[in-house]
């Protein structure tokens, strides 16, 4: 089993989360963050005179899921070619962390690993 943890521009993530549903994923959770990476912040106009400030972080989304080692590629591929911006991406559109996952229980019936997905 592998754990896929995506961050992505959040204007992007109800067209990933479709995505990855139609990839094979069954299960999925996400979260609303701020942060900065390659980026660096945003350049922002306030108030009437359109001062310009510089936030030092950006909104983004972390989608987390699980899926079988057979799946991987498939949700991957879905993820890149739905949060990129445009044809050839931008700064900012995001990054996908892989790790393996030892093992995974269900709670309420105490299945374990691919039953438990």
């Amino acid at each position: 089993m592998i754990k896929i943890e995506a961050v992505v521009r959040p204007e992007r993530v109800n067209v990933v989360l479709e995505a990855i549903v139609e990839a094979g994923c069954q299960g999925y959770s996400y979260t609303n963050v701020t942060g900065r990476g390659q980026q660096q912040g945003v350049e922002v106009f306030t108030g009437r005179g359109g001062q310009v400030v510089s936030r030092a972080s950006v909104p983004k989304t972390i989608i987390s899921a699980v899926v079988n080692d057979d799946q991987k590629d498939a949700v991957i591929e879905a993820i890149v070619a739905n949060a990129r911006s445009g044809e050839d991406g931008a700064i900012g559109d995001g990054k996908i962390f892989v790790s393996p996952v030892s093992e995974v229980v269900r709670v309420r019936t105490g299945e374990r690993d691919g039953a438990a997905l």
